[in-house]
């Protein structure tokens, strides 16, 4: 193993998710009671990035495959992204607040794909090595909670001036990274640019009916997640839980003990009922808030935290790894741009103001909410699209296999 390189990319992923934890979290809190926006404004700030999602990363995984290194790429958004950011901390009125939000999201989410693309591209197994390295965007997810939390930052606009901060770093750091360069235009060199959207070997996809239902009940699940992101952090400042940051780093501690163990479980379980745990337990989750409501007892809550581990693990990152295996070497970028696409984009875009709008509805005069009737509804949806995706999903002849290449390429 090329401990060096594998020190890179696991580095990448820590700044990645400190990137993002740094301030994804708290925004609600710090749009809610310094800024004093409403919980319909707030699902709309959260949409940025679904919106973003829907237009970037498709066409910057189009160009990484194409036309610029992939680490070029990332270090143009994130340098440009801590400008944005900066900006961003001036801002209090809502209009300008969400389109420089806008713009920073344009900039920031076709990065998840990109990053992924990047380190799968330098990986050989990909199913075994990759969950190690994107461990550490956990761990950098975790250390940026716990610092907000112990500072006492979420309702204020420092954690925006610390992503502006990281944003910078990681632009450079970029810059150092292996060199990844455009797989197609080395295999395909004549392939016009236009013509890669409509690559056959991309397109043929769509034919299949069973890729079909995987893509169609994550961009569903994406609907429930939108409630966690979005309105969790809120609901336990709410109801009076202390330090909520740290409090929902529980789910990325649990993200790293499931992330470790998730290649044998692949490979044991198969990645249809890998994928299945993950869509269930986005939907019970809010069945264990709603107990912890309805009981009076903050475990379940705490219960509600911990599971994001399964979540977001079997879900996300195990589509990320189908997705790596579903489509030809050259459209990897692509693939990854897709599914950015399809979840945070499409999936979130939906999610979001509907989250919004039932928070609003559900909102009392005193500013309180009825959060037992606004968990009610995530908690139906996302085991129900658990139960479709079971019944009607086969893997085909894309599961996972052990390989017996090593772990980084060139070794």
């Amino acid at each position: 193993m090329d401990y060096k390189k594998y020190g890179q990319l696991s580095f990448l992923f820590f700044l990645q998710f400190l990137l993002w934890g740094s301030w994804y979290v708290t925004l609600g809190t710090y749009a809610i009671n310094t800024l004093h926006f409403n919980g319909q404004q707030v699902g709309i700030i959260y949409t940025c990035g679904a919106l973003a999602a829907t237009m970037s990363p498709l066409l910057s995984g189009i160009l990484a495959d194409r036309l610029i290194p992939a680490e070029k790429l990332l270090a143009i958004m994130h340098l440009s992204g801590a400008l944005v950011l900066g900006l961003l901390t001036q801002i209090s009125s809502f209009l300008p607040f969400f389109l420089t939000l806008l713009i920073y999201s344009i900039l920031y989410m076709p990065t998840h794909a990109l990053t992924a693309s990047l380190v799968l591209q330098q990986l050989t197994d990909t199913a075994r090595y990759f969950p190690r390295i994107r461990v550490w965007g956990t761990i950098g997810w975790i250390l940026a909670g716990l610092t907000i939390s112990a500072l006492a930052w979420e309702r204020t606009v420092w954690p925006l001036y610390t992503a502006a901060s990281i944003s910078l770093g990681l632009g450079l750091y970029c810059l150092k990274l292996p060199h990844t360069p455009p797989q197609a235009a080395v295999n395909q060199p004549r392939q016009r640019f236009l013509e890669s959207i409509f690559d056959p070997a991309f397109t043929s996809m769509f034919k299949d009916k069973y890729f079909l239902i995987f893509v169609t009940c994550l961009i569903l699940e994406r609907i429930p997640s939108a409630f966690y992101y979005s309105f969790v952090n809120p609901f336990m400042e709410e109801i009076g839980i202390s330090h909520t940051a740290a409090k929902m780093a529980y789910g990325q501690v649990s993200e790293i003990v499931i992330m470790l163990i998730l290649p044998a479980l692949l490979y044991r379980w198969g990645i249809r009922y890998v994928l299945f745990l993950g869509l269930l337990f986005w939907g019970l989750r809010y069945g264990f808030l709603l107990a912890g409501l309805e009981l009076g007892q903050n475990g379940w809550i705490y219960l509600g935290l911990v599971v994001h581990g399964i979540c977001f693990n079997f879900s996300n990152l195990s589509a990320q790894i189908y997705m790596d295996k579903r489509v030809p070497a050259h459209l990897r970028s692509t693939g990854q741009g897709f599914m950015t696409f399809a979840t945070l984009g499409i999936g979130v875009t939906i999610g979001s103001p509907l989250a919004g709008w039932l928070v609003q509805t559900n909102t009392l005069p005193d500013g309180l909410h009825r959060w037992s009737h606004i968990w009610i509804y995530p908690f139906v949806f996302g085991v129900l699209v658990a139960i479709v995706f079971v019944a009607f999903f086969r893997v085909g002849p894309y599961g996972i296999r052990r390989q017996s290449q090593t772990s980084v390429s060139g070794q």
